[in-house]
């Protein structure tokens, strides 16, 4: 029994490391895998577990990007890294609404959007607008082609976008916040950039805020699936970050927008048929 639950969390860090970062919602995926997997743990742990384990997908955007977010340098002449310290600013300054709005309304926000109906409608609306919004891109020039070329009043608006899949699940973070920044003339290799390092004290802060919640004591057998199920999320983040930087440099984010309208009729389906 315990090597099912095992395995069950190979395949949610398997989701987890894929759906994190291509813009079709992880909350999504992970509601649709649950109804049929059924974890056999608690629902405070699960709750917890379905947060944490992003933690492990969080670690791949560390492990790659490195050079580019660590702000300090032991073998050049200047010690801080100045456009590495102004990307920070900026990152947290579109981290303020969505970090200010889950600490003050988590639980609401779970109880009220945290269901088959609204993840549906998200993945449908955010589907048909990023079809919408690559359309209206396609003869206009990139005004932000590499990052440092992303202003705070950019930054702001970004996180007004990652404002909105914080408090609707199915939104998807990285697709809300990669939508935003593609309106506002941001290059996609540099929106998908940023989001993935916007992702980094987003994910680590609702973790911790989950543990705090959950309470840092774990069963043996609960730690080991937490584990499992972030460092499967950590390995499949590698190669799915790897694809979709690939990926982007010659398509754009209509092929997810279909996606995300197919997922969400699917849901939309099975709610009010099966259910």
């Amino acid at each position: 029994m315990e090597l099912i639950e095992i395995f069950k969390a190979i395949i949610l860090g398997i989701i987890e490391g894929i759906t994190e970062w291509i813009p079709i919602s992880s909350t999504g995926h992970m509601i649709l895998v649950d109804e049929f997997l059924q974890i056999g743990m608690s629902d405070a742990f699960k709750e917890m577990f379905f947060v944490v384990i992003q933690l492990g997908a969080i670690m791949a955007v560390v492990v790659l990007y490195w050079k580019k977010i660590f702000p300090f340098s032991f073998k050049e002449n200047s010690f801080i890294k100045k456009d590495i310290i102004t990307m920070w600013i900026k990152i947290v300054i579109a981290c303020i609404p969505a970090a200010i709005v889950g600490i003050l309304f988590d639980d609401k926000i779970n109880l009220l959007f945290y269901n088959f109906q609204s993840v549906a409608i998200a993945l449908i609306v955010f589907g048909i607008l990023f079809i919408v919004v690559e359309n209206y891109n396609k003869d206009r020039s990139s005004i932000a082609k590499n990052i440092n070329q992303l202003t705070y009043k950019m930054a702001i608006i970004i996180g007004l976008f990652q404002l909105i899949a914080a408090i609707f699940p199915g939104t998807s973070r990285s697709g809300a916040t990669i939508l935003g920044a593609l309106l506002i003339g941001v290059s996609r290799e540099v929106a998908a950039e940023f989001t993935f390092f916007l992702a980094i004290p987003v994910m680590f802060g609702a973790s911790l805020l989950k543990l705090i919640k959950f309470g840092v004591v774990f069963t043996g057998f609960e730690f080991i699936v937490l584990s499992v199920g972030m460092i499967v999320a950590f390995v499949v983040s590698l190669l799915t970050i790897k694809l979709l930087v690939g990926y982007i440099k010659k398509h754009n984010f209509k092929i997810f927008g279909w996606y995300r309208i197919l997922l969400g009729c699917i849901l939309l389906i099975y709610y009010f048929t099966i259910m």
